[in-house]
């Protein structure tokens, strides 16, 4: 089953795991979300729209207002589309809660980091800069952008001031340390991007690391168990 909610970033904390570690831990509002449109076959794809956030009926345009009512459900703020597997069962009105994830999941979170205005090149790409004293007139400048006359361009990808931040993040793979279904927060370890209040989705991990053992390929597997040529272990 594919998993994903929407829900608003709280902050960081820490807690204790199992092992007695400390974590570092990025707290989330997890819904509730209540799905507002299935798409089947006969759309060309499977997935699901769920909305998050209610907001006022007279801040919704028409088109919503209409798209709202033949849901029957109230009008949200947000709104997102989560593919799922064909054969999945939702239907519209069903809501999403934080408990639909459970301790020691993998998850994926989309959000908008936080904007850093224009910015140089040090800050925004790590440059070195120049020297600080002895005289140098050269100091967060980005220096050469290129070649003279051959290309006569500036290559793409080229490292140069500009915006930094405020665009779409996306985190793979963070750990579920906590679920708390009673408050709707979902407790993920590490960062997560986009500042206290923004709001995120959280997805079912699609690159979920698997445990050492497990990843090995089968014939590397034999070897490790010994198992090499038939049985025999090579010396």
């Amino acid at each position: 089953m594919m998993k994903g909610i929407l829900g608003k970033k709280l902050g960081m904390t820490q807690v204790f795991g199992e092992d007695g570690k400390l974590r570092p831990v990025t707290v989330i509002e997890a819904g509730p979300c209540v799905v507002t449109q299935v798409k089947k076959e006969e759309d060309g794809y499977s997935a699901i729209q769920i909305g998050y956030g209610d907001v006022k009926e007279k801040r919704v345009s028409k088109p919503l207002k209409g798209h709202f009512a033949k849901a029957r459900v109230s009008p949200k703020r947000y709104l997102a589309e989560i593919a799922v597997a064909e054969g999945e069962e939702y239907k519209v009105g069903q809501i999403l809660k934080a408990d639909i994830f459970s301790q020691g999941d993998r998850a994926d979170v989309v959000g908008i980091s936080k904007g850093k205005g224009f910015t140089g090149v040090v800050k925004r790409w790590g440059f070195s800069g120049g020297p600080g004293s002895h005289g140098s007139h050269f100091h967060r400048a980005p220096g050469s952008i290129g070649a003279c006359a051959t290309p006569s361009r500036v290559y793409k990808g080229k490292g140069m001031p500009g915006q930094m931040g405020n665009k779409r993040v996306n985190i793979q793979n963070l750990e579920v340390v906590k679920v708390d279904p009673e408050r709707n927060r979902l407790f993920l370890k590490g960062s997560v991007p986009g500042a206290r209040g923004s709001l995120v989705m959280v997805k079912q991990s699609v690159k979920t690391r698997l445990p050492s053992s497990d990843a090995l390929p089968a014939r590397a597997s034999q070897w490790q168990a010994g198992e090499g040529y038939g049985g025999q272990v090579k010396r």
